[in-house]
């Protein structure tokens, strides 16, 4: 067998591409190009491509400025961030009050949003999901686990199916190792997944089966309520795990309230058969609620639109424009903050 000399090759498998690389100035030569593995009150871990190591940081900078997932340059003689690298992707939500937005996963090429056939499934908070994924420009695929605990999966397979244009959704026993085979074309060399989930639905489970570890490194599981099938957390933190087929998928803890903000292109995807039929409304600022020649509306009453679904993306769009953060315009007048570039 022949060995790459390609210095960088470790770093692709890493998930290194030329997108990281064209940032570089020639005074970063000297620096080791790391990737963060877990953000802790007061440290960072990093992938270099042969191990994990710990790291340092500068005087003044806190680890709540990073993601599992980003690529940072270190100095190799002291171990000490230097520099952070633009995001391809960043998987952020929003949290109660004006707290920081919450970091969950960075440089992602797809998140697996894993929700289980029992009582946690729920359409609305997949669609919540959605969004988020859709508006940091990362490939959503949904995950349907625990199909051995129902006797039919269709209707949970056509209901997902319903919620976005163009969905992946995979149905999965996270026990079994078929289900390798079934997640494995979007977990190949140098590609990052996130999940996402409620506790509960089997993420940890499918970790371990995706990174193949021994019985001493796999991520604790736990038992679901039998009242409830609500889910108790056994992931505490988020961290990067190298997988089978060569990829890396940053494991998050169970999200059960999932608020949305400054996702308004995100909607357009999710929702984008109501998008298109707003195109013929009579109104342009129509609410698609009581509007003469309102072609939404229209489609309601043919039946080629279910009133659950509307009702859901006027919930999510009034959430998102209360929650995104208003700047004050010219002569006193409101103007929406410009939705940030999903590249930082």
């Amino acid at each position: 067998m022949t060995h790459s000399s390609d210095p960088s090759a470790p770093l692709a498998r890493l998930g290194w591409s030329s997108y990281f690389a064209n940032q570089l100035a020639p005074a970063d030569a000297d620096l080791a190009k790391m990737r963060i593995a877990t953000v802790h009150r007061s440290r960072l871990t990093v992938e270099t491509g042969a191990g994990t190591e710990r790291i340092g940081l500068p005087e003044g900078v806190s680890t709540m400025a990073f993601a599992v997932g980003d690529w940072v340059l270190v100095d190799p003689a002291t171990m000490v961030l230097v520099r952070r690298l633009e995001r391809n992707t960043l998987l952020e939500r929003r949290t109660e009050g004006d707290r920081p937005r919450q970091l969950i996963a960075a440089n992602v090429d797809t998140v697996f949003i894993v929700t289980s056939c029992n009582d946690d499934f729920n359409p609305a908070r997949l669609e919540r999901y959605l969004a988020m994924a859709n508006e940091a420009g990362i490939v959503p695929v949904i995950v349907l686990t625990k199909i051995d605990m129902v006797a039919d999966t269709a209707p949970y397979l056509s209901q997902t199916k319903a919620l976005q244009r163009d969905l992946d959704v995979l149905l999965v026993n996270a026990k079994l190792p078929e289900a390798v085979q079934i997640l494995a074309p979007w977990c190949g060399l140098g590609q990052t997944i996130a999940l996402v989930g409620s506790s509960g639905v089997g993420k940890s489970t499918l970790l371990n089966m995706l990174s193949d570890k021994s019985p001493e490194e796999v991520q604790p599981t736990g038992p679901v309520r039998a009242s409830d099938d609500k889910g108790r957390h056994t992931t505490t933190s988020r961290s990067l795990h190298a997988i089978v087929g060569g990829g890396w998928v940053i494991d998050t803890p169970g999200m059960r309230t999932v608020q949305v903000s400054d996702v308004s292109s995100g909607l357009d995807v999710l929702f984008a058969e109501i998008v298109a039929l707003a195109h013929d409304c009579r109104f342009r600022d129509c609410t698609h609620a009581v509007e003469p020649g309102c072609a939404v509306q229209a489609a309601v009453a043919a039946g080629t639109l279910d009133q659950a679904r509307l009702d859901r993306w006027s919930k999510l769009s009034s959430e998102n424009s209360t929650n995104t953060r208003q700047l004050s315009g010219p002569r006193g007048n409101k103007a929406t903050k410009a939705r940030r570039n999903k590249r930082q």
